[in-house]
């Protein structure tokens, strides 16, 4: 591999490293560029997961890449699958020639005398570490910890004599034919390993503290199957793209606008999915509104006719304490199994857990304000590729990698080495960068980023206003500083030049 000084260095090869090298080497071809990847192959979180019956929660057409038309009759896809579109994503573009697997990134330092990233790499097969620098980083690691997912601390779980296993860590022995399963949880995870093992012939227990909203989609999408047939793919695959953008959109709009008429609507539509036998209202109408937490999404109805059918037995209740049979759940009733599954979330991990410094000194990201969700104020030419809560992850970090394009194109144009967000005078009110109620989101808030009380340090979590401010809107503004160095205190930059100097 290569040991000079890059360009662009990109921290991981999932979704949103591969969107970003795409991007790079369309928009900047003289760019020299490396993708670093802790794993030993890539696809991020497709890669990683490996329970029974993973699949996207969002339809392919907005999951998958403006440059690559999703062309699989599957419109909510395996894992499997989309794995394979990833690989020959990254294939078909020589981005693969670009990844380095096995490099875990560490750290992070900026050197504000020569303008670049000092980058602590560990390598995963002889532990060996090395520094890599490059003039700009894009972060593309996710958000959540790969090596450990959430378990609460359950009373008694050291007593149980079954086996317990977290999604994140399948076992890949592991067989539930005619076994007892448990699954604790009520999230995208539950609600696919429950019918999927179901299949597999284990009766299965879903048992969650509370419900979640959950609304049922083909899997198939029979329009945009005519579409490619009369129309050529490029404009078959746009067509069917905004097409599905346009519906999340009005979903999640209507929603925050109209909640308690979305709420009848999924409310009739549960009764209808899962029968009269099952008590529609303690299993599946949350407290909370739609959007409040992200809508679970089940292709064809799966989970709904797995439950009508009583293959799968519904528990809404709260955990007592574990014992060597199974579970002790407060209300007095107990739930024998053999097996245990802990679908109970991720832990939040802002930046994939490398550590940022800035001339030594180290930086805390939740002391910091995201400029456009992709930048953190103080933080020179660095992004972080952080997609939707409300859509398809994907659609918002093409953005980040098409506006981070823009950055290198105008610093080149006017002879600038560092751009850097900059607060505004005045005051900017604290708000959390992620408007969502779910418990991982919860749980992780100390270490998120802040996003404030108006542009470019809001999120309003819609594509169309994004498209403007990322893809349309100069790259210039009050807020955006570039010059030819920068020297950094952890919280508050000390610039060279006035903030207001960049050249135009």
């Amino acid at each position: 591999m290569s040991k000079q000084e890059e360009d662009v260095i990109i921290i991981g090869a999932g979704l949103s490293g591969i969107a970003a090298a795409f991007h790079l080497q369309r928009r900047c071809p003289h760019k020299r560029y490396r993708i670093l990847e802790a794993r030993s192959d890539l696809g991020g979180t497709w890669d990683l997961f490996r329970y029974p019956g993973i699949r996207s929660d969002s339809d392919m057409f907005s999951f998958g890449f403006s440059f690559k038309p999703w062309t699989d009759d599957k419109v909510i896809a395996p894992g499997e699958t989309i794995l394979n579109y990833l690989r020959d994503a990254a294939r078909e573009n020589g981005i693969d020639q670009h990844i380095d697997f096995g490099q875990k990134v560490l750290a992070a330092d900026w050197d504000s005398r020569r303008s670049r990233w000092n980058l602590q790499i560990e390598d995963q097969a002889s532990g060996e570490i090395e520094t890599r620098h490059c003039r700009f980083m894009i972060a593309c690691a996710g958000y959540y910890r790969y090596d450990k997912g959430y378990t609460p601390d359950f009373p008694g779980v050291e007593d149980f004599s079954g086996r317990l296993v977290h999604p994140q860590h399948w076992p890949q022995d592991l067989d539930c034919r005619g076994k007892r399963v448990c699954i604790i949880g009520s999230g995208a995870t539950a609600m696919t390993l429950a019918p999927t093992l179901v299949k597999a012939g284990a009766r299965v227990t879903l048992l969650q503290r509370s419900p979640t909203w959950i609304i049922a989609r083909p899997d198939r999408d029979e329009l945009a199957a005519l579409l490619r047939r009369i129309l050529p793919a490029k404009l078959a695959h746009g067509a069917s793209r905004w097409r599905h953008i346009t519906e999340q959109m009005f979903f999640y709009q209507a929603s925050k606008r109209q909640p308690q008429l979305v709420k009848r609507f999924l409310i009739s539509r549960l009764k209808k999915h899962v029968g009269k036998k099952v008590d529609v209202q303690k299993h599946f109408v949350p407290s909370y509104d739609p959007w409040d937490q992200r809508v679970c999404l089940v292709p064809r109805g799966d989970f709904f006719h797995a439950v009508r059918d009583g293959g799968i037995t519904m528990a809404t209740d709260h955990i007592h304490r574990f014992d060597a049979t199974g579970i002790a759940l407060r209300s007095g009733q107990r739930i024998d199994s053999d097996i245990i599954i802990t679908a109970t979330g991720l832990v939040l991990e802002p930046l994939g857990g490398i550590s940022l410094s800035l001339d030594g000194q180290p930086i805390n990201p939740a002391e910091h304000y995201a400029y456009k969700g992709m930048m953190l104020n103080g933080v020179p030419n660095a992004a972080i590729a952080v997609g939707y809560t409300n859509a398809s992850w994907t659609l918002k970090t093409e953005l980040i990698a098409r506006y981070v394009c823009r950055l290198l194109e105008h610093m080149d144009r006017h002879g600038h080495r560092v751009c850097m967000p900059v607060l505004p005078d005045g005051d900017l009110q604290d708000e959390s960068l992620l408007d969502l109620q779910a418990g991982y989101v919860l749980r992780a808030q100390h270490k998120l980023p802040k996003q404030g009380s108006r542009r470019p340090w809001k999120l309003y979590q819609n594509y169309i206003l994004d498209r403007l401010a990322l893809a349309r809107a100069p790259v210039v503004d009050d807020c955006m500083w570039f010059g030819s160095s920068a020297r950094l205190e952890p919280r508050r930059p000390r610039l060279d030049t006035p903030v207001n100097s960049h050249a135009v």
